[in-house]
């Protein structure tokens, strides 16, 4: 599995896995079955440099590229999809977002503490009421002068927020010109603790159930103007912006769980035997492998070829979705084979596969389900098809 890898992104590799295998995977169904999001290992991912994969040094970030970053978020997925699922959120998401969009002001407060892990970091977008239809939200800021400065009065619910409870600064997308939606969202640096701000729900999920997500509440949530990320009514433009490197980190952790199952799958085909023979010795269950394999890696080069665009500099809005559109499918029919390569005992809390088949259900949903990305690259194919100029 080298595609081309320089010997620092495969020793980055070696590392993140010798620490899944270590530190989380004998622990991975306790976490699942109890709901427990593992603080102190997301504190070590901190220390390793992981949660400062994307930033530069000079904010305490580790200066890593986009492919390095995939590698690391697949490599937490193969053992553990939950983890990985809070580390791209925290990543991709809250961090990038003020990276991208912030001021200098907010860069030097909260980058350097998000990437040592001493801050965790939540977006909310979602509404009960918007979803992949963000123009329809709801929650609202209204500004209120108060001596220079001014301060922002903040009313709404958010949902299905990753980290919602954890997290110490929460990205939060308000209306604050509903003439111009979507032009008129804006984006809000909300703290933990900050009056009339509190996480709500947690919501009782299938899957990835050791990464909390939450409804957030906003209640006359005043925060000063300093607080406003990016510029007023821009919010929703600079989101686009982050999901199109939060798709690659959605797709690389699809990736991780296709081959995490996979893995499963081939080990445990060569240790069940029936009718006097290992059940990979038969022609079925060799094809399903082989076709798990293929499509892994296939969606494993999409993955690639994202990040390096992104690392390129390039527009990847029609990549990203690409590689998040076929890794995250493919995910689910790599552990459906999983399962059924099990038989039974696919079905049973004892094998890894059960919450692999649970957890990767997400990936085709989240960051925008497959109906949404497939909108996103006809559009761009669409625009750039001089016969519809």
């Amino acid at each position: 599995m080298d595609f081309g890898h320089t010997d620092e992104q495969k020793q980055l590799r070696r590392t993140i896995r010798e620490f899944a295998e270590g530190e989380m995977k004998p622990h991975v169904m306790q976490w699942d079955e109890s709901q427990h999001f593992p603080l102190e290992v997301f504190r070590e991912l901190g220390a390793m440099g992981v949660l400062g994969a994307i930033f530069p040094e000079d904010l305490g970030g580790s200066g890593y590229n986009y492919i390095e970053y995939a590698i690391a978020v697949e490599e937490l997925a193969r053992v553990d999809p939950s983890v990985a699922l809070s580390v791209a959120a925290h990543i991709s998401l809250c961090t990038n977002h003020i990276f991208v969009a912030g001021d200098d002001e907010q860069r030097r407060r909260y980058v350097p503490k998000l990437a040592s892990g001493e801050w965790i970091g939540a977006w909310a977008l979602t509404e009960p009421e918007s979803g992949s239809d963000a123009g329809g939200t709801h929650a609202r800021a209204v500004f209120e002068r108060v001596l220079e400065d001014g301060t922002w009065v903040i009313n709404g619910n958010k949902t299905f927020t990753t980290n919602g409870e954890i997290a110490d600064v929460c990205v939060v997308m308000a209306v604050t010109d509903r003439s111009s939606a979507p032009h008129g969202i804006s984006a809000f640096l909300v703290e933990k603790g900050t009056s009339g701000f509190r996480a709500g729900r947690k919501e009782n999920k299938l899957g990835m159930r050791c990464s909390p997500t939450n409804e957030m509440i906003l209640t006359d949530c005043r925060v000063p103007a300093s607080q406003l990320c990016g510029r007023a009514g821009e919010g929703f433009v600079d989101a686009l912006r982050i999901l199109d490197g939060g798709r690659i980190s959605i797709a690389a952790l699809s990736v991780g769980i296709a081959q995490g199952a996979y893995e499963a799958a081939l080990r445990y085909s060569k240790q069940r035997r029936q009718f006097g023979r290992f059940i990979s010795e038969f022609q079925a269950i060799q094809h399903k492998l082989a076709d798990m394999a293929t499509e892994i890696d296939a969606a494993r080069l999409l993955t690639l070829r994202a990040a390096w665009m992104k690392d390129a500099g390039l527009d990847v809005n029609k990549e990203s979705a690409m590689a998040k559109l076929f890794a995250s499918e493919i995910a689910v029919r790599v552990c459906n084979e999983a399962v059924q390569i099990h038989g039974g005992y696919g079905f049973l809390k004892d094998y890894p596969v059960e919450k692999f088949y649970r957890d990767v259900k997400l990936c085709t949903i989240g960051e925008g389900t497959s109906e949404i990305q497939k909108l996103v690259i006809a559009r761009q194919l669409l625009k750039s098809d001089p016969s519809h100029a």
